[in-house]
């Protein structure tokens, strides 16, 4: 039987399902939570609310544990299934807090033992509401960040890179932590993502946080949570990202820098799959995959005694090692096209060609900030130079000085005007096709020039554009 009470003295809070199999209770229950501005909807049939909950997840449920055809833990399971972010109160008699405490370790927010007072009920929905509500919002901020930064591509047809590609391929549907080493821009964080996208997890949160980046005192919080009170200014509860990344991914960059203190307590969640934030009394259940990354020896830190060794072997059970772009030079040119042709499709511009003696400067410059830096060179390039073919003088002061090619001698007779125009246009067009990999379509649409007189142009040049296929 299903009762629905809203009253609207007070100002409307949120929705509340309350599962208890005596009438009484959900009557007392339902009256003291309605004046308080919720819209409850109370149940004495486990089973009716459990088809109601999964049709109608609410923010905040209240369940008995020991009822006659279903339980609290099957009540939990269905509002944890029908929607992650609702938050469960379990009630219980003083001699089964067991039941809760097993409730708490499935994911139930909080317990409250009968008989109770009414005004300790109401503090625990609220806050159960306000964990919701955060959850929510952590959510809505979560999409909002993936759809600003979709996952790019990790560019590399090297055998070095292959071996990752490979490699990432064979981890990602598991449940595996990985350690992900390299020196800073290597791309470690692309790796993180390609693997979390490849999993079964793809559709949960990819959460990163860089260890390095956040202040000693403030981590621990940020990575298990807080409760409203337990230190000074913290004035509401806090999830820590832990939880936001339930069931999704967790990606801790630059991992050498989390300190001795907070290691242990990280070691403990990974194998325990459970946190405690700080404050809290209860061990909160968590289902996380671990990707860590680390621009240092750890192995070294280890016997410097920095790192934790036991922490060491329980990150590193796959290890990816990403070499850096000087490493690599074959993969450069395929680099590069990829973020001209980005940056061209953001700016809404022409995709621009490479000139032979551009390109070979950016291939022979040793990149120390490895592919971001390749990166932010090509965004400095396309922001600045907007002409169709890049010169070695519109590259960084940087690139030009390590390729300074000495001055070509005269020919021995001078080009007539048509022969140099031949030569340019040879050029042109073979750089063109090599930049589209033979694609006569996409070289037409690059160039403004027909496909007709495109086929024209190659016959008259004796180029074939077939050899520039997938090139």
């Amino acid at each position: 039987m299903a009762t629905e009470i809203s009253q609207p003295p007070k100002r409307y809070r949120g929705t509340v399902v309350v599962v208890d199999d005596e009438e009484g209770m959900c009557t007392i229950l339902s009256k003291v939570l309605g004046q308080e501005g919720y819209h409850v909807t109370a149940f004495t049939r486990p089973k009716e609310a459990i088809a109601y909950i999964q049709n109608t997840p609410p923010e905040v449920v209240v369940t008995d544990m020991k009822m006659p055809d279903a339980t609290g833990m099957d009540v939990l399971q269905a509002a944890r299934e029908a929607n992650p972010s609702t938050s469960v109160v379990v009630m219980t008699a003083y001699g089964t807090i067991e039941g809760a405490t097993a409730a708490m370790r499935a994911g139930a927010y909080d317990y409250i033992t009968k008989p109770f007072h009414l005004d300790d009920l109401l503090l625990t929905v609220n806050k159960a509401l306000e964990r919701t509500r955060l959850e929510e919002e952590n959510e809505a901020l979560a999409q909002t960040l993936s759809r600003q930064y979709a996952p790019q591509a990790i560019v590399g047809e090297s055998a070095v890179m292959r071996e990752v590609h490979a490699l990432i391929a064979k981890v990602a549907p598991t449940d595996a932590p990985v350690l992900i080493e390299g020196e800073s821009g290597t791309g470690k964080e692309l790796v993180a993502r390609a693997i979390h996208q490849h999993s079964g997890r793809h559709n949960k949160r990819f959460v990163a946080i860089n260890c390095a980046s956040i202040p000693e005192q403030l981590l621990e919080s940020e990575l298990f949570g807080h409760e409203k009170g337990a230190f000074t200014g913290a004035e509401r509860t806090k999830m820590g990202l832990f939880e936001v990344a339930h069931k999704g991914t967790l990606f801790l960059d630059e991992i050498a820098e989390l300190p001795l203190a907070l290691q242990a307590k990280l070691l403990r969640a990974i194998q325990e799959h459970e946190i405690q934030r700080i404050g809290g009394l209860h061990t909160i259940s968590v289902d996380v995959r671990i990707i860590a990354a680390t621009n240092r020896n750890l192995l070294s830190a280890v016997e410097e005694r920095s790192f934790r060794s036991d922490l060491y072997y329980r990150l590193n059970v796959i290890s990816i090692c990403l070499p850096p772009l000087r490493e690599r030079r074959e993969d450069i040119p395929l680099l590069l096209d990829y973020f001209i042709a980005r940056a061209a499709q953001r700016l809404r511009r022409p995709v621009p060609i490479l000139s032979p003696e551009a390109l070979a400067a950016l291939e022979h410059y040793p990149y120390p900030g490895n592919v971001r830096e390749l990166e932010n060179i090509i965004e400095r390039l396309m922001v600045l130079c907007d002409k169709p073919i890049i010169e070695p003088e519109d590259l960084p002061a940087e690139v030009r000085s390590l390729h300074s090619p000495p001055p070509e001698s005269p020919p021995a007779y001078p080009l007539d005007y048509r022969r140099a125009r031949e030569e340019f246009e040879r050029s042109y067009l073979e750089q063109l096709l090599r930049h589209t990999r033979g694609n006569v379509t996409e070289a037409s649409r690059l160039s403004g020039i027909s496909r007709r007189h495109l086929y024209e142009k190659f016959e008259r040049l004796g180029i074939r554009a077939d050899r520039f296929l997938q090139s």
